[in-house]
């Protein structure tokens, strides 16, 4: 699980708008450019190329 800490200062690397932790998913969701980032081992892997378009 990702640290509240952590998930206040992240932003979505395309738009900079915010992300929603879905934590059953281990996914971070940017709901503006419809991306969802992975989480892997409690590190969010946030590079555009690597995101899935929901």
């Amino acid at each position: 699980m990702l640290k509240k800490e952590l998930l206040d200062i992240l932003a979505c690397p395309k738009c900079k708008g915010d992300l929603e932790y879905d934590q059953e998913n281990e996914v971070l969701i940017c709901h503006a450019c419809r991306l969802k980032y992975e989480v892997k081992d409690d590190i969010p892997i946030m590079l555009i190329d690597e995101a899935e378009s929901f």
